[in-house]
């Protein structure tokens, strides 16, 4: 009962999280439209090529422990 009401919690938290962040956006974007865009498509860049220097760093990482267990 209490893990129910506790992952009940967390789910509520998370969509109001995620409400909170979309109204704030779309209010931005009916403000400030031209630099909402440009700042999001900033920040989706970013976020493209943390995803691609991680994926980098992972392989490598995996690389070297199989050099490591083949020796």
């Amino acid at each position: 009962m209490v893990d129910t009401s506790h992952a009940r919690t967390n789910i509520v938290a998370l969509l109001a999280i995620l409400a909170l962040s979309a109204a704030i956006m779309v209010w931005l974007f009916w403000h400030f439209p031209i630099i909402t865009a440009v700042a999001t498509l900033a920040i989706l860049g970013v976020l493209g090529v943390c995803a691609r220097l991680a994926r980098l760093t992972d392989t490598d990482m995996i690389e070297l422990q199989r050099r490591k267990q083949s020796v």
